[in-house]
């Protein structure tokens, strides 16, 4: 008698602890489902009223993460979690929490800034937190870049704005900086002359200002140039390579490039 009791009471129990399961299931997908759409009205409408795209993918970013949170707790709640016993939870989980939820709170807060402010927007190329690319989104806890090697980063927030940042697309025009070394034989004056209409002549390198071609220094190989063409960011890759062949062509054909290093090693008998 007690044993079939016990077996009822495990049954039911069970019973009802699937039916929950089942429920939380449905309840997940649903409101992922609705969470999703609402994000998605939320979208067309600011795109219609032609907010900023990095203002409009923080609000949304913000909006999800904020239902997402809402939805996990009424989860909870059908399994007799209340809101009081969630907050206790993660009162009681200690400092390990209670510290992520502090840099939670500070790169959301950084986020917040970083849109004030603006000191880049989506489409950027910048060097911030250590990580140089393209931004793709600008979002409540951290900043998706998209490196030069097509290596999508995530950076916090925090990190970026408590350190230094470089925009590359604020300015017009960008500098490329190479060298070019000659050795003791070469005309100087001719070959800076020759570089400085060979660069004129790359595609997308800027007229005004002018490139530069002066001497950076005297070194035992002989005369070191500095070849400093100018040139918009989106096309700062293409110069920087056109200019190095354009070195590389001129010293084969003129017959002055730098001499070749040599190594010497004394072998004792």
């Amino acid at each position: 008698m007690f044993n079939e009791a016990f077996l009822q009471s495990v049954m039911s129990q069970g019973l009802d602890i699937g039916l929950k399961v089942v429920g939380a299931i449905l309840v997940w997908i649903i409101g992922r489902w609705l969470i999703n759409m609402v994000v998605g009205l939320l979208s067309r409408g600011l795109n219609r009223q032609q907010f900023d795209k990095t203002l409009t993918n923080y609000i949304m970013g913000t909006v999800k993460g904020l239902l997402t949170v809402v939805l996990i707790i009424s989860i909870l709640g059908m399994f007799g979690v209340q809101t009081t016993t969630f907050a206790a939870l993660f009162a009681a989980v200690g400092i390990a929490i209670g510290s992520a939820w502090a840099g939670l709170l500070s790169n959301f807060a950084a986020g917040v800034f970083m849109v004030i402010l603006q000191p880049f927007k989506v489409g950027d190329f910048i060097t911030a937190g250590g990580v140089t690319g393209t931004v793709v989104e600008i979002g409540p806890f951290g900043t998706t870049i998209d490196t030069p090697d097509n290596i999508r980063t995530i950076v916090g927030n925090n990190k970026i704005m408590s350190d230094n940042i470089q925009n590359f697309h604020t300015n017009p025009y960008r500098r490329v900086e190479l060298t070019a070394q000659l050795n003791h034989g070469a005309p100087v004056a001719e070959t800076i002359a020759e570089l400085k209409t060979r660069l004129a002549q790359i595609p997308n390198v800027l007229k005004d200002p002018a490139p530069v071609v002066e001497i950076l220094e005297l070194t035992l190989n002989g005369p070191k140039l500095a070849v400093r063409p100018f040139c918009s960011n989106n096309d700062y890759w293409q110069v920087y390579f056109d200019t190095n062949k354009v070195i590389a062509n001129l010293g084969a054909e003129k017959g002055f490039s730098a001499p070749a290093q040599h190594i010497v090693v004394h072998n004792q008998a």
